[in-house]
């Protein structure tokens, strides 16, 4: 009776990394005979818009977080933001309440959106962050997000339990009463095994206004460059389009995750941001990188890191990145698959229990 279990699966808007690894969720759940229902905001939500043009959409409130120009500043700018961040989880709430019941909703999957959670209906919590990061204020940090989680049925670890993982500490707790599941990475890719069309492809994403910075840095870097490069923005547009050609460089603005999947395949080496969604695909396609953390992103930079003494992938800070380390890449062993396989059908039962104080809906009198 799964055809009529309509389940919510609502990423956050930060960056395109939560919307992307909820692809193969959401591909999953249509294997299983469920509805999903998709709510978020801004580029996630119009990336999975682009993605599967079929399914029913929902806005969501904005947390409208910017990051600071300067990394330094970033803990302080979102100190500064936390207001406005609990303003829209308080809305955030309100209007998942009024989705579960206005469009008959069974179940709930949100990617580190907050308030996206009802008592009435199974909710779950997908995170790679059961440990967040922030410099001497983690134990706080950590503690606030535990607690959310606990609101939660369940909470989905994108990475496996034991070694070798992916998340490291980020994803691992030593003693925990929450309710986890590891599912193993998660990725929308699969590898092919192609002729190589770029020496490098650079691969932009994350919040502004880091994410120009970036661009313009790297530009400024690449003038020269003797092989054939790929140029991703990862800014999403209505179409997906050539904006330019430098040289021997092609730019987009986006792929499309067949687009890109073929265009990381084809190429040699990827420079790109160490958000874990990325860490997670290229480990899929296993590929040779070079990671950028964000400026002030503690968990970017634990990541880039821990790769890096792990002799995986070489790293630097944003503001010493020269066209010369590219270079350390071949000494670097690469990226390599974790091999796990994701049982749907079992991860899934959670939408099958009614809960005690749940208001009956159509699907429930329907079975």
């Amino acid at each position: 009776m799964n055809k009529s279990k309509r389940i919510l699966v609502a990423p956050l808007n930060w960056g395109l990394g939560h919307a992307t690894r909820c692809i193969p969720i959401i591909n999953a759940l249509l294997s299983e005979g469920f509805t999903p229902v998709i709510a978020s905001d801004g580029d996630a939500l119009n990336l999975l818009k682009k993605e599967f043009p079929g399914l029913e959409f929902h806005e969501l409130p904005s947390y409208k977080i910017k990051y600071a120009k300067n990394g330094k500043n970033f803990k302080i700018k979102l100190l500064w933001d936390s207001p406005k961040m609990l303003k829209a989880i308080q809305k955030e709430k309100k209007q998942t309440k009024k989705l579960v019941k206005e469009f008959n909703i069974d179940g709930i999957i949100s990617d580190n959106r907050l308030g996206v959670c009802y008592k009435k209906v199974p909710s779950v919590f997908i995170t790679h962050q059961l440990n967040v990061l922030t410099g001497n204020t983690t134990w706080m940090t950590t503690k606030l997000h535990q607690n959310i989680i606990k609101k939660f049925d369940e909470c989905w670890v994108p990475d496996t339990k034991k070694q070798p993982n992916l998340s490291g500490k980020l994803g691992h707790l030593k003693n925990t009463k929450l309710k986890i599941k590891y599912l193993g990475p998660l990725s929308r890719f699969t590898k092919t095994d192609t002729p190589k069309k770029y020496d490098l492809m650079v691969l932009l994403s994350g919040p502004e206004p880091q994410r120009s910075m970036l661009e313009e840095k790297i530009f400024d870097e690449l003038i020269g460059y003797p092989d054939d490069v790929l140029f991703v923005k990862g800014i999403i547009e209505d179409e997906q389009k050539i904006s330019s050609l430098r040289g021997n460089t092609i730019i987009y603005n986006y792929m499309s995750s067949k687009a890109l999947e073929r265009a990381i395949n084809e190429s040699k080496y990827i420079l790109c941001r160490s958000g874990y969604t990325t860490i997670m695909d290229l480990a899929k396609l296993e590929k040779k990188a070079f990671f950028i953390p964000t400026p002030g992103q503690f968990e970017q930079e634990y990541l880039a890191q821990r790769l890096d003494k792990k002799g995986i992938a070489p790293t630097c800070n944003q503001e010493d990145f020269t066209l010369e380390l590219l270079k350390k890449i071949k000494s670097y062993k690469g990226l390599k698959k974790i091999k796990a396989e994701i049982d749907y059908s079992t991860l899934f039962a959670v939408f099958s229990k009614v809960k005690e104080n749940s208001d009956p809906t159509s699907t429930t009198l329907s079975t």
